[in-house]
């Protein structure tokens, strides 16, 4: 929208009302022709650099293509490679883990075996001092009973007596505690107010 060129009142008063007018018009057309001018050099820019953009992007979306091509065949080769690799050496250790199996259960075969002779020869010994311990467990136990019982009824003496101390202690610091409490309170509250009631 063109700016319509306005002059001072003492430009009218010294050339007059038509040259002033005159004046006016004339730089709304200069104005005017300048803005047309402008708008098509615009236009023609855009549409130069719209071409040479949609050039560039073709070029290289034919280069992208081209180079995914070739990156998938060279996927696609080493992939197969690879495969053919892993293959040999899963079966390559397939065979060396069957031979190793095989020798283990052998030798775990003949371990048990010897272990099974071993600890059946230990658990009839063990079975023996056992039954030995135990008659003596249980006499020391019998023995352990009647002291557990004395001094079960010592502890819970001691116990009574020292809850009943330690309650009345702790009521006692409870309102110690409480005193001192609301003396912090109120002090913190007076200021508080003091700065409400100035707010």
């Amino acid at each position: 929208m063109p700016v319509t060129a306005k002059l001072s009142k003492l430009f009218y008063d010294r050339l007059g009302e038509a040259v002033a007018n005159e004046l006016v018009d004339w730089f709304n057309a200069v104005d005017a022709t300048y803005r047309a001018d402008l708008r098509e050099l615009n236009e023609l820019n855009f549409a130069r650099f719209d071409a040479k953009l949609e050039q560039r992007v073709a070029e290289l979306d034919a280069k992208f293509s081209q180079r995914l091509a070739e990156l998938d065949a060279k996927v696609s080769r080493r992939l197969a490679e690879l495969d053919a690799k892993v293959s040999q050496r899963l079966a390559e250790l397939e065979t060396r883990v069957g031979q190793r199996l095989a020798e283990l259960e052998t030798r775990v075969g003949q371990r048990l075996a010897d272990i099974e002779t071993k600890f059946t020869e230990r658990f009839a010994d063990l079975e023996a001092r056992v039954g030995l311990r135990l008659a003596e467990v249980e006499a020391q136990l019998q023995r352990l009973d009647a002291k557990v019982d004395r001094v079960a009824a010592e502890l819970h003496a001691k116990i009574d007596r020292v809850a009943a101390e330690t309650t009345a202690t702790i009521e006692r610091r409870l309102g110690e505690q409480t005193r001192w409490f609301f003396v912090a309170w109120a002090s913190l509250l007076i200021p508080i107010l003091g700065l409400w009631i100035r707010g």
